[in-house]
């Protein structure tokens, strides 16, 4: 009898347990079903699409990282579990039934012991009704039943990483990945370099052909491995016309002897992803809001006796209490001069004293991520050479806000910003020339933010409803060839800016930025201000 009734249990669970309580502030799966329907018509006809899901990534012996979703995937589908297979067509197709689709998912199959060990899965039922595919299987059809790829003019997809495991299931992704290969003919030595260089020069008319020749010279110093590809190699080495002509039909006729295109969806869905919906930014503000609060918080908690992890640990705190699922990227807490490094995560420093504390975060709120810095004195008050930088950063970050505009380019904000810092940098003595500047301002001003933390665009012209960042900072590591005042001193500012019609808006400027606004939020009380925790001495 035990046992019949654990097989009721489990059968129940089977069909019915994939519905739980959870949040409802999610994508709406109209918004998933829209983004699919924009991607087909941006696709070439008889085309059809293959997106797979991310990998399950192993952290160390038996234990792996938290899942998380790739994010044109999640975008497209709503869908948040690994081993799976996206399929958009270009047109409508029949099935072997008679039935019409012109989109297929493919998810992992429900299975109860799993279930109990990771958690609930929706399986194709579940599926089509949160994520309202009208039709879906599980995975395991994929591979067994599969798709006729051979008979589309265009086989879209993302080439491979090669960072997937071959695990007991299956239809894990690497099942399914071979699958598609096996499918598609995909070429042992497929490069999509290659493949998007060749593309490249299959378009290229006789005219521009030495234009493009030198152009693809150039971006082969970055990829070594392939220039000693005999077309690429002779294509940029002759400057004979009638040659290239027939590198280019022998490119050609290499193309085209699959279906196979690796270049175009990327395309697709930087253009897609760079201009947010009204439903997208609603999450993407809340992201940005508990990332304000969080720097908020710690200006008012923090002291000389803080250690850097203690201070990741409350911004952190601050982002699970409002019910933000991860951090968009690891954190950046750089006290000192370890603020110097631009993407410092270890976070280890036992005390910052009264340097200066470099904080870069963001809470990552349902998929969509912020990426707010400030840059903050750990005993409350600036010194006079961290203020002058402080300030000097402030006035380039105001000059590249401004310059966040429709119709501006994508390196306008750059571009005002670097010309304050130059400026500022030799009125201070720091350097004598504008040249220099980079020295001590290293990296860009500017990227986009929304499901990956530098999202997806076409890095062109700001559009209405884009979010970027606009990130001006100043980096002084000790040694280097200034005042010794000066050294270890490193200040970011970094606000994430709605770019509209009507203007650039400060979505995360409820966090001080100013030098004055800073000491005078850090001289408030915190709620942590009384928060001890017992000694650990060891024995």
């Amino acid at each position: 009898m035990r046992h019949l009734i654990l097989f009721l249990l489990l059968a129940g669970f089977t069909t019915t347990n994939y519905s739980q309580n959870e949040p409802e502030d999610f994508l709406s799966s109209s918004f998933h079903k829209e983004r699919r329907e924009a991607v087909r018509k941006m696709m070439p006809p008889n085309s059809v699409a293959v997106f797979f899901a991310n990998a399950v990534r192993n952290r160390a012996n038996d234990v792996d990282y938290i899942y998380h979703q790739d994010p044109d995937f999640y975008y497209l589908s709503g869908y948040k579990e690994p081993n799976a297979v996206l399929v958009v067509f270009k047109e409508m197709q029949e099935g072997t039934e008679g039935e019409n689709y012109n989109e297929l998912l493919y998810t992992q199959k429900r299975d109860p012991r799993a279930e109990q060990w990771t958690g609930r899965r929706l399986g194709a039922e579940g599926a089509k009704e949160k994520l309202g595919f009208a039709v879906a299987y599980n995975n395991t059809k994929f591979v067994e039943t599969p798709l006729d790829f051979k008979s589309f003019e265009k086989v879209l997809f993302f080439d491979f990483k090669n960072d997937y495991r071959n695990s007991r299931d299956t239809a894990d992704l690497f099942d399914l990945i071979k699958t598609f290969k096996g499918e598609t003919n995909y070429p042992s030595d497929y490069d999509p370099v290659k493949q998007r260089l060749y593309s490249v020069i299959k378009t290229t008319s006789p005219e521009n052909s030495a234009n493009v020749a030198q152009r693809i010279k150039q971006y082969l110093t970055r990829f070594a491995h392939l220039q000693s590809d005999p077309l690429l190699k002779e294509y940029v080495t002759t400057a004979h016309q009638g040659i290239r002509e027939e590198v280019k039909e022998k490119i050609t006729l290499q193309l085209n002897a699959n279906n196979l295109d690796s270049q175009l969806l990327g395309q697709i869905m930087n253009t897609l992803r760079e201009t947010k919906t009204k439903e997208e930014l609603v999450l993407l503000r809340k992201a940005v809001e508990i990332s304000a609060v969080g720097q908020i918080e710690v200006m008012k908690a923090m002291h000389p006796n803080m250690s850097e992890t203690e201070i990741q640990g409350v911004h952190e705190y601050v982002y699970k209490k409002y019910g933000a699922e991860y951090e968009g990227y690891p954190s950046i807490v750089g006290g000192g001069n370890n603020g110097c490094i631009l993407h410092y995560i270890e976070n280890n420093k036992p005390k910052v004293g009264d340097d200066l504390v470099l904080m870069d975060l963001g809470a990552e709120y349902h998929g969509y991520t912020a990426d707010v810095t400030r840059t903050i004195p750990a005993n409350g008050k600036f010194t006079s050479a961290q203020k002058q930088i402080y300030d000097l950063v402030y006035e380039a970050q105001e000059a590249g806000i401004k310059a966040s505009v429709v119709g501006a380019t994508f390196q306008a904000p750059e571009q005002a910003a670097r010309e304050v810092v130059n400026a500022g940098l030799m009125k201070l003595g720091i350097i004598a020339d504008p040249s220099e500047g980079r020295t001590y301002f290293p990296h860009g001003t500017s990227h986009y933010l929304g499901l990956d933390v530098h999202d997806k665009g076409t890095y062109e012209v700001f559009k209405p409803n884009t979010v970027i960042t606009v990130e001006p900072g100043i980096y002084i590591p000790e040694g280097s060839k200034c005042d010794k005042k000066w050294w270890g001193i490193a200040v970011r500012i970094e606000d994430d800016i709605l770019i509209t019609s009507n203007g650039p808006v400060n979505l995360s400027e409820m966090a001080p930025r100013k030098s004055d606004a800073i000491e005078k939020m850090m001289a408030q009380p915190s709620p942590l201000d009384n928060f001890e925790l017992p000694s650990l001495d060891p024995k």
